[in-house]
Parts: structure tokens; C-alpha cells; sequence
């Protein structure tokens, strides 16, 4: 049987995915087989496994982190908004159903022998298991048959660190506060607290720290500071979507912060990359003259679409198609550039809907969703960037919609079905118009440097190499670097001491 550790925050985003994936790398590095877990995941942010399943990606990140295959086992229920009052459930890789957050509720419960499943497989198949929690354990109003939480923590009998986020202020009151909601039998099991996001003086938190620890009888084990890694974020909480501004840079590109965005790591090896401003927008005044529009993948393509028709972003974007910026929709954006988008079964939200009209395309949906891991390459296209021709693509779809074209089109890619092994075209492309249903077509450094020759030589300037780093061997040294700083500041002698009681 594996050992097992969770960690719990005082809320959401305290810093419990990369504590968790911290934890995973380090005690890879220290020769154990290890596994993260998360019973239930709130996520847009989504992953396809080698298997045709879907699971959040913070498990993905963690799984990497620890060295091994990310699988379902990881994360058994995902739950993926499709609007304020309600989710879809994903149980085990697949669809369950549409539920709103009170008949979800009261359906948890029916799910515990799910989760057990899933954990018993990975005990019997690691050596540690590194749980992560979701929100606070002290929400009271939610804690009847919490299965994501204590509740979770109770069903393996795993000891509990508790982390506070102090970058937002009152950190003694959260983990006070926190520790004093719960049941006598709850507090016991949380074995350390830990303070997150620090900076300045340490020293000036000592006398709170002795207050907390005398008042809670829980030792305080390590006060980690605000890390500059660079890894995958799963929520809207991210601090990614604070970048609104393009200047400095050689090239602008724009992504349109939808409210049911999905998928935004999509963007990531973008972002990093110093010669590109990428920026996140939710107005047309925030819009501005960008190189490139890119609409990113959304749980619920008509509320979105809506809602860029009535704050005016529509309309800035077809103007700005019209001055001949490039536009590129992956997923959800793709099928807002189609003629029409049907959703009579309401397998995100019932209706029907014109599209943006960009391309002769029809999008309906159906409560049956596509998920697969593709390869292959671009095609030559249409506009700028026929450079990326040939140019090989890894990555994965994830959708309700199919979408039909009403007339010829030139196709964007040529890929492979992993899981099936069909092959077919994929995307569309018109003039300075790109679409896409793959996730991840961005991901490869490749493709990340000729489509910055392209927009440059667009733009008449003159550049000179772009200087991207292998995807892969990036992530690798954030997890390493992620692993180092957490081990100078957390007192891991006293975590293997808790995993050995």
C-alpha cells in the first residue's frame, strides 16, 4: 500500500496544485514511484489521456511532475461549467451528464465508490500518493458528504498540511479561521500548516508564527515564497489573463478572454517567448490593433459568442479581419467563425445561433463529445502563414460540436487519431482566417518560430532568430526548479515523519 499525503488550502488558489506537484517531484527525485490525486476537479482546463479519456490537467501537471503517464485514475470526477448554476460531470474520462450545482449536490455521495476505485487501483501500484483538495475545508455550508476534502482525507486516512496564502493578506486569520470551523476529529488530522507566497523578511513573521502555532497546537513547517515557475494553471484565477498590454514587443497577439475560456494553455509556450507580447482582452478598447486575433476554446460557444456580440468585441474583431489581421479560432473560436452554430439537445446551452461568418461552416451539437490525441501536420495554407507547411502537429481535440462546411474550403491540417486510427483533414483556412479543433497546435517550438517569421515578414520588419525552447525540456526545468525551491523552505524531514505514522 502506497503512503499518502494531502494537502488542504485555506482557499482556492492558495497553492495547492503546485505544492502538490512539488511534493511529486520531490519525492520522485528521492527514488519513489509516485502518484498525485484529485477526487474532484472544477476545471475548463482539460487534458485527453493516451486512452480517449478526459481529466483535469493540474493531475496532468502533477503526473509529469512525479515522472509518470498521467491517467483518470488521477482525477475520477471533473466537473466543467457550463454556466453560473451548472456543470458537466465527468466521471472516470467520460460524460455523465449536464447538473446544476444543487441536484450535483445531492448526487455526490453516489459517487464515493467511484473515487475509492480509483484510489485503490493507484495503492496498489505506487509508492506515495500526493492528494490535493479543492477550495477550503471550512466551507460549512458544503461539508455534508464532502468527498474532495476531510471527507477524502477520512476515506484513505490520509494526514493533512494545510497552506495559507499570505500574498493576499490575513494568512494567520485564514489558518486560524480554518482550523477552528472544522470537527475536533478534522483538526487532528492536519499534521503541519504552511505559509505560501511570501516575500520580504521572514523574521518578521516569527512572533505570528509562534501565536499560530501555540493557538492551533500545529507546527508551522515551512514558509514558502512567492515562486517564479512557469507551469500549467487550470482556473480562472490564473494571473496570466492580467497581461493587457502588446507594447515593446515585435509581435501583438491578442486572445480573447471569454467567460467560459477553456483550454488557455494553449498559449503558453507563446507567452514565453520574449519577442511576443501575448495579452488577454475583454473589450474592444482593450483590443487595439494586434498582429494576430486569437478566439481560444470555451465550454459554451453560443453564451460566448453572445457576449463578444454585445460588448462590441464582434465587431472590432470583423473590422479588424477586414484591415487583414490574422485571426486563428482553435475549438470553441473555430466554430464561432462558421456560419451557424445549433445546439437543440442542450449539450451546453439549447439554441441556435449565426455565426461570424468567416467560414461556410455549420457547428451542431450533440450530446456525444469527441476526444482524441492527434498528430500529424500543417497543410499548405491560404494568407501568411503558408510557411507552416509541413510542419508537424501533436496535440488532442475535446468537443461537443461537429461542423460541417457548406461549400469548399481549404483544410488547415492532416492528422491521425491516436486512439482510432482514422485519419481526416482538419480546420479551415481563408485568406488571413485559421481554424482549428486541435488543442496544443501551438506546442511545438517549430511552429512557434515560423509563424513569428511570418507575422514579421507581414508586418515588413526585420527579425532575427526567435529563441524558443523545446516545450518538454521548458516544463522539466520548471519542475525541477519548482522542486528545489520548495525543498529549501519546507521541512521535509518533518513531512517524511508524518508519512511514516
Amino acid at each position: 500500500m502506497a503512503r499518502a499525503i494531502m494537502i488542504q488550502g485555506t482557499m482556492s488558489s492558495a497553492g495547492k496544485s503546485l505544492l502538490t506537484a512539488a511534493l511529486c517531484r520531490i519525492f520522485a527525485q528521492d527514488g519513489y514511484k509516485v502518484a498525485p490525486f484529485k477526487s474532484q476537479n472544477m476545471a475548463l482546463n482539460s487534458y485527453i489521456t493516451k486512452e480517449g479519456l478526459e481529466m483535469g490537467r493540474a493531475q496532468v501537471m502533477q503526473a509529469e511532475a512525479a515522472g509518470t503517464q498521467p491517467s483518470v485514475l488521477m482525477n475520477p470526477i471533473l466537473l466543467k461549467p457550463t454556466s453560473d448554476m451548472g456543470s458537466q460531470v465527468i466521471v472516470n474520462g467520460e460524460v455523465l451528464g449536464n447538473m446544476s450545482a444543487q441536484e450535483y449536490f445531492q448526487f455526490k455521495a453516489q459517487l464515493i465508490p467511484e473515487i475509492k476505485k480509483a484510489y485503490d487501483k493507484l495503492d496498489q501500484n505506487y509508492d506515495m500518493i500526493v492528494i490535493e483538495g479543492a477550495g477550503s475545508p471550512a466551507e460549512i455550508n458544503l461539508k455534508e458528504n464532502d468527498i474532495v476534502n476531510m471527507g477524502m482525507a477520512e476515506m484513505v486516512d490520509a494526514p493533512v498540511l494545510l497552506v495559507g496564502d499570505i500574498d493576499r493578506g490575513g494568512v494567520f486569520a485564514q489558518l486560524y479561521g480554518t482550523c477552528a470551523l472544522l470537527e475536533e476529529h478534522e483538526r487532528n488530522r492536519i499534521k503541519g500548516l504552511i505559509i505560501n507566497k511570501f516575500r520580504g523578511d521572514r523574521t518578521l513573521l516569527d512572533a505570528g508564527i509562534t501565536m499560530l502555532e501555540e493557538k492551533t497546537g500545529i507546527p508551522v513547517l515551512g514558509v514558502i515564497p512567492y515562486l517564479q515557475v512557469d507551469l500549467e494553471e487550470e482556473d480562472s484565477l490564473t494571473e496570466r489573463f492580467g497581461n493587457t498590454s502588446g507594447q515593446g514587443k515585435f509581435i501583438d497577439i491578442a486572445v480573447i478572454r471569454l467567460p467560459h475560456i477553456s483550454n488557455f494553455t494553449d498559449f503558453q509556450i507563446l507567452e514565453r517567448t520574449e519577442e511576443i507580447s501575448l495579452r488577454y482582452v475583454t473589450s474592444a478598447t482593450e483590443l487595439g490593433r494586434p498582429d494576430m486575433i486569437i478566439l481560444p476554446g470555451t465550454k459554451n460557444t453560443i453564451a460566448d459568442l453572445k457576449w463578444m456580440r454585445q460588448n462590441g468585441l464582434e465587431a472590432a474583431i470583423l473590422k479588424a479581419s477586414e484591415n487583414n489581421v490574422i485571426l486563428f479560432g482553435i475549438c470553441g473560436g473555430f466554430q464561432m467563425m462558421g456560419a451557424e452554430i445549433l445546439d437543440e439537445e442542450g449539450s451546453e446551452q439549447a439554441g441556435n445561433m449565426n455565426g461570424m461568418n468567416f467560414f461556410p461552416m455549420k457547428t451542431v451539437f450533440r450530446n456525444n463529445k469527441k476526444r482524441s490525441r492527434v498528430r500529424g501536420s500543417f497543410l499548405r495554407s491560404e494568407g501568411c502563414l503558408t510557411v507552416l507547411e509541413d510542419i508537424l502537429i501533436e496535440g488532442y481535440e475535446i468537443h461537443m460540436g461537429e461542423s460541417d462546411f457548406l461549400e469548399k474550403v481549404s483544410p488547415l491540417t492532416y492528422v491521425k487519431d491516436d486512439i482510432t486510427g482514422a485519419s481526416y483533414f482538419d480546420g479551415a483556412c481563408k485568406d488571413q482566417c485559421y481554424g482549428t479543433y486541435i488543442h496544443g497546435i501551438f506546442d511545438h517550438q517549430q511552429t512557434v518560430e515560423k509563424l513569428f517569421e511570418a507575422i514579421c515578414l507581414k508586418k515588413g520588419i526585420r527579425s532575427e532568430q526567435v529563441m524558443v525552447m523545446d516545450q518538454k525540456e521548458w516544463k522539466q526545468k520548471q519542475y525541477n526548479d519548482l522542486a528545489e525551491s520548495v525543498r529549501a523552505y519546507l521541512d521535509m524531514e518533518r513531512i517524511y515523519e508524518i508519512l511514516k505514522k
